[in-house]
């Protein structure tokens, strides 16, 4: 029977869709990183599963004690029916509470957002890592770039001289 465990084990390490926002990662300096559930109606677990997600212009803002996740697009499921999702909405966060004060507090300093990194499964539930950032500016951006050729353009010297 530990045989089947395992294949089990191997399965949901193998069919986990991930989506994941490349533009946070350029557009902004990430300094916290937290998980989160996310809730979400039938149809956008099975969209989700189907890897039918932007996480583009996607952010995260509280509003009422909860955190929401606003600007994810979710496609409408493909067999769906009437009462199919509808891709735009706000969707709760779920985190614990000491971590909503935290992310709060942090918020009211200047330039500092939240933003949803990636979404992907873990254990069967959907879960979102969301970060605390703050926005770069374009010097920031023209500096890593910069920065990034001049690795490439060393690790073609080294390669050569091998």
């Amino acid at each position: 029977m530990a045989s089947k465990s395992g294949k089990k084990e191997q399965a949901a390490k193998t069919y986990s869709p991930r989506v994941v926002n490349r533009k946070a990662r350029f557009n902004y300096q990430l300094l916290e990183k937290l998980e989160a559930g996310i809730v979400l109606e039938g149809s956008e677990i099975k969209s989700l599963r189907e890897g039918k997600v932007s996480l583009d212009e996607s952010f995260c803002q509280i509003k009422d004690g909860q955190l929401y996740l606003i600007g994810c697009n979710i496609a409408l499921y493909s067999h769906g029916n009437i009462n199919n999702h509808e891709p735009l909405r706000k969707r709760k966060l779920l985190i614990h509470r000491r971590e909503l004060y935290k992310i709060e507090s942090k918020l009211s300093q200047k330039g500092l957002t939240v933003v949803p990194l990636q979404i992907y499964f873990s254990r069967g539930w959907a879960k979102v890592e969301i970060a605390l950032a703050k926005g770069k500016t374009h010097a920031d951006k023209r500096h890593k770039l910069k920065e990034q050729q001049v690795n490439r353009d060393v690790k073609r010297a080294m390669s050569r001289l091998r």
